[in-house]
């Protein structure tokens, strides 16, 4: 990578965690960190423009809609103004403010207007974090977060939402898995990311079973 082009990354790096500091544990810092270093292994199999990737994954939820009132044109916004205050080229700005725009779950339940190979890498990468242990984590975090039930078995999970019925839903963290977390292995976009996704989908659902087990007194 050139000199001037990981000057660029240190400090994205920095203005991120400045950004998400005292975020919400399953969407913070760490998280960004993990996604931006599977978007760097997920590329190491692809044909992609690795400056692109990283500025991408490391700005991909500098302003998550979910934690500013539904406000989807932020996220964007934030990280066209910090690249454009860098001096970075227009044409890496447009392709990454469409990756911060378009990577997300939610974006996802409608047809998207933009693809890449960029995109792709990052959104696996965004992927993988929200499955196996990692994943499971990031749920309950977020729904003590959120103060929702950990699982009724009155509430049953819902499928085939709009974007902005999953946006507004407040199911059990439970029932989260049945309407993201267990999609996402079918969902991945390279042949590296569908080969991580697998143990990661099989993790989830012992841990279901054995959640289910105990939620009955069996174990």
């Amino acid at each position: 990578m050139k000199e001037n082009q990981q000057i660029i990354i240190n400090k994205t790096i920095n203005f991120v965690k400045n950004e998400l500091a005292g975020a919400e544990g399953g969407h913070d810092w760490w998280h960004i960190w993990r996604v931006w270093n599977l978007s760097v292994k997920i590329a190491e199999s692809e044909n992609a423009d690795l400056f692109v990737v990283e500025l991408g994954a490391l700005l991909h939820d500098i302003a998550d809609s979910k934690f500013h009132h539904g406000d989807e044109a932020l996220g964007p916004q934030k990280a066209r103004s910090f690249l454009e205050s860098l001096g970075v080229d227009e044409s890496v700005i447009d392709h990454v403010v469409k990756i911060v725009a378009n990577v997300s779950f939610s974006a996802g339940k409608e047809k998207q207007s933009f693809r890449s190979k960029e995109m792709d890498i990052i959104q696996d990468a965004d992927r993988l974090d929200a499955m196996g242990a990692i994943g499971i984590a990031r749920a309950f975090n977020f729904g003590g977060f959120k103060n929702r039930e950990m699982y009724n078995p009155e509430i049953k999970p819902r499928h085939n939402m709009t974007k902005e019925e999953y946006k507004k839903n407040i199911a059990p963290t439970i029932n989260h898995f049945y309407e993201k977390l267990l999609l996402l292995k079918d969902k991945m976009n390279t042949d590296t990311g569908k080969k991580m996704a697998i143990q990661r989908h099989e993790y989830m659902e012992k841990f279901l079973a054995r959640f289910y087990q105990e939620w009955e007194g069996n174990i």
